[in-house]
């Protein structure tokens, strides 16, 4: 089980790697990752590129979490209002709203008000991105090739168009199926149960009156989290701008799942499932029920709680 799990990890790093040589050419690359998490799997990516002789900038903000001095690629920073204190705080308000209590009616609007803990911050990230001249300037003198971005956050799609550059993105998706959204790709809501409504793609007549409004719940409070951000794309383009458009131009999707755990669905030509990429080999634990908080990984504790039931 071991060897096959590596070896699906390096067939989708393998097939990531000859989908993005054909469009960065061994040139120049220009990263906008989003930071946190989210950073965990895009850096793995840069580190393989960089190996492979790309010449890589990571556009980041001077006020870090995660994204930090490497060897493997160049940081451009720019300032931001913010603190590190202030930052780390955010991140752990965040990571903390996850435990608590919810109900099954409140849960699409408790999760979109603990979003918004750390999207404000993302959005005042971008905003003093846009907005310094400076770091435009050498991002426009740069020549890059293409750009490589997480579009939870569309600060870089909207650098992609500004900059005129195909962009490729990564991502494990989005509470209101970004992906699907971005690619075209069909998702009937008679088939297709929208996050939040625990339906099985075996829904009841009711059922699928109640997960048809909880898409059109999904998409109100992603036009709502990207109106801001489509006003920042209107001003530095000098143009009325439709955020979803923009998110249409992306040439490849890299999608941080595996298909065989999703619901059947149709998937275009460019959607690519790498899932697995940021998975390590196992390692023996000297007491497998005993571990110590402090050094586990909420991802371990998933693991941890279904590999022993």
């Amino acid at each position: 089980m071991a060897g096959l799990l590596r070896a699906s990890q390096r067939a989708s790093v393998g097939l990531y790697l000859l989908a993005l040589w054909g469009v960065v050419g061994g040139e120049k690359l220009l990263v906008v990752p989003v930071d946190g998490s989210h950073w965990l799997s895009m850096k793995e990516i840069v580190e393989l590129l960089s190996e492979r002789g790309h010449d890589i900038v990571v556009l980041v903000p001077e006020v870090s979490l995660l994204v930090g001095e490497s060897r493997y690629y160049s940081r451009r920073t720019y300032s931001v209002p913010y603190t590190q204190e202030e930052l780390k705080d955010r991140f752990r308000s965040f990571g903390n709203s996850h435990f608590a209590e919810r109900s099954y009616l409140s849960s699409p609007l408790t999760e979109y008000r603990n979003l918004k803990i750390v999207t404000d911050m993302y959005f005042t990230i971008c905003e003093s991105l846009l907005k310094d001249s400076e770091t435009l300037r050498f991002l426009r003198e740069s020549k890059f090739d293409a750009l490589f971005t997480d579009p939870a956050v569309p600060c870089g799609v909207i650098l992609g168009e500004y900059l005129g550059l195909p962009s490729v993105y990564l991502f494990r998706g989005f509470p209101a199926g970004l992906e699907q959204d971005i690619s075209s790709s069909p998702r009937p809501v008679s088939y297709i149960p929208r996050p939040f409504t625990q339906f099985s793609d075996r829904m009841t007549f009711p059922q699928r009156v109640a997960n048809f409004f909880a898409a059109l719940l999904a998409t109100a409070l992603l036009y709502l989290y990207n109106l801001q951000f489509q006003n920042l794309a209107s001003e530095l383009l000098k143009r009325d701008v439709d955020l979803a458009t923009l998110h249409q131009k992306g040439s490849l999707l890299l999608l941080r799942y595996d298909f065989v755990f999703e619901y059947p669905r149709p998937v275009m030509p460019n959607m690519v499932f790498i899932g697995g990429i940021n998975c390590k080999t196992g390692g023996h634990l000297a007491q497998p029920y005993s571990i110590v908080i402090g050094e586990t990984s909420l991802y371990d504790l998933y693991v941890l709680k279904y590999i022993h039931v």
